[in-house]
């Protein structure tokens, strides 16, 4: 039978503490112990239904980390108050000095700068690669190589990692395989293809109406433990521990998620093609022409579409901005970063979310300043929001044709 990431989240059964049909939410940062003995255990190892500190581990936090280990088919998981802090510890716990780390070269902003900036001072040397060639992600690799690092779907040129073919590698040379898959949850799930460790911005999609900033990190149960470990362990070391009433949230709001996918990705394809059709370039995996389309087609899990992400290149930032600015006026959407909200989101990455690359770097990447970045929202009237955009785009002099 086909993995169902939807069926499993719908699978599981909470209660709270009354027989509420949510489960409670702990509201404590310490808990008591009746035998000091238990406590010094503890310390040790962990014990199932004992809790130490909120910092290492508390209910809530372990039923939403049940549940995203359920999405994504790993043995366990862990939930983080960003999905830096979920990358972050994941790399840190996994690296030391003296270490490489091998990296696709379009990653999130964010994480680029970690690795370029930051992972060094740790005696962390990172090698950047297209991660779209096997062939270069196999060059790079030495005798200090501990992991490779992608994204499913890359933010933002959308550019779709072959996880069996760079699981393979990783596997043959005793690597750790990392995948980000903020982009498309329940669409692809990298731990079936090989992934060692899944990590997400669970801000994005899975929680879905931007008001809350978490992360997770889906891996074995070796891993997990390795993270919360008292001495050595990164996320409890490090203290990114998620609020407890924000885990609970995202919970809920994680069982719409399969609902909202399809929604999205029903839109974005539907856009994406017809905006193709007006002469527009448009960079989308469900279109024909994007590069590793057929690719994502053998990873995806049945239902869920191609995601809600679309880029296009109206070709200089001045019409960039000013198409955005139009669009916003027009109530297609904000302009703002982020995404996976229901409303549709635009931004420009190379002067927004992908800023802290260096604009030479940006350049070879093909990170235009004439990019704009789509979230596109939940419209229940796509045909509407498709003409808001025409007009946009005319008013912007990007398109030239008459509008019918």
């Amino acid at each position: 039978m086909k993995f169902n990431p939807a069926q499993n989240i719908q699978n599981l059964q909470f209660f709270g503490e009354f027989g509420g049909v949510n489960p409670s939410i702990e509201d404590s940062s310490t808990y008591t112990f009746l035998k000091a003995e238990k406590m010094e255990e503890v310390f040790e190892k962990e014990i199932e239904g004992c809790y130490l500190y909120s910092r290492h581990w508390n209910p809530t936090n372990r039923y939403l980390s049940e549940a995203m280990a359920k999405m994504e088919n790993t043995e366990a998981a862990t939930v983080t108050a960003s999905g830096m802090a979920a990358i972050t510890c994941t790399l840190l716990q996994l690296c030391g000095a003296g270490d490489e780390i091998i990296a696709s070269r379009m990653v999130y902003g964010g994480t680029y700068t970690f690795l370029k900036n930051v992972a060094p001072r740790f005696g962390i040397r990172v090698k950047f690669v297209d991660i779209t060639r096997l062939d270069k992600i196999e060059k790079a690799i030495t005798a200090h190589t501990k992991v490779i690092y992608c994204e499913s779907v890359s933010n933002p040129l959308l550019e779709v990692s072959d996880i069996r073919g760079i699981s393979s590698i990783a596997k043959k040379h005793h690597i750790k395989l990392v995948v980000d898959n903020t982009f498309t949850p329940m669409i692809i799930s990298p731990a079936n293809l090989g992934a060692d460790v899944v990590v997400h911005s669970l801000t994005k999609y899975i929680n879905g109406t931007s008001d809350t900033v978490a992360g997770a990190i889906c891996a074995s149960h070796e891993f997990i433990h390795q993270l919360s470990d008292v001495h050595h362990g990164m996320t409890m070391l490090l203290g990114p521990v998620m609020d407890s009433m924000r885990s609970a949230s995202v919970l809920k709001n994680l069982h719409s998620l399969h609902i909202r996918m399809k929604q999205h990705s029903r839109n974005a394809s539907l856009l994406a093609e017809r905006l193709t059709g007006l002469g527009i370039d448009v960079r989308y995996p469900g279109l024909n022409k994007h590069p590793q389309h057929e690719l994502m087609k053998q990873m995806m899990n049945d239902g869920f579409g191609f995601g809600g992400m679309l880029v296009i290149n109206v070709g200089t930032k001045k019409k960039a901005y000013t198409l955005m600015e139009k669009m916003q006026r027009a109530n297609i959407g904000y302009l703002a970063v982020s995404l996976g909200f229901y409303k549709t989101l635009f931004s420009s990455p190379g002067s927004s979310t992908s800023s802290e690359i260096p604009e030479e770097e940006r350049e070879l990447m093909g990170l235009s300043d004439g990019l704009i970045r789509v979230s596109v929202g939940l419209d229940e009237q796509i045909d509407s929001t498709f003409y808001r955009w025409t007009k946009c785009l005319k008013e912007s002099g990007i398109l030239e044709a008459e509008l019918t």
